[in-house]
């Protein structure tokens, strides 16, 4: 079994996990500004925007060619 993905469905994903990570961002930066914000709540989205940027490191490196030297 190969762990290959398909180019097409990297950048699909990519995408995908990009516009989730844009969208926390705007809503941590939204709660930030409430000083009666939810602070656990608030740490459970940054921990989330942490976990899609890894995430899109992995699609994005599955996007580069493997060269075989």
């Amino acid at each position: 079994m190969s762990d290959r993905i398909d180019p097409q469905t990297a950048a699909r994903r990519l995408v995908e996990l990009r516009i989730e990570h844009r969208d926390l961002d705007a809503a941590i930066a939204a709660m930030a500004q409430d000083q009666h914000c939810d602070e656990l709540q608030l740490k459970r989205m940054k921990k989330r925007k942490l976990k899609l940027r890894d995430m899109m490191t992995f699609y994005e490196s599955k996007l580069i060619p493997d060269l075989d030297a």
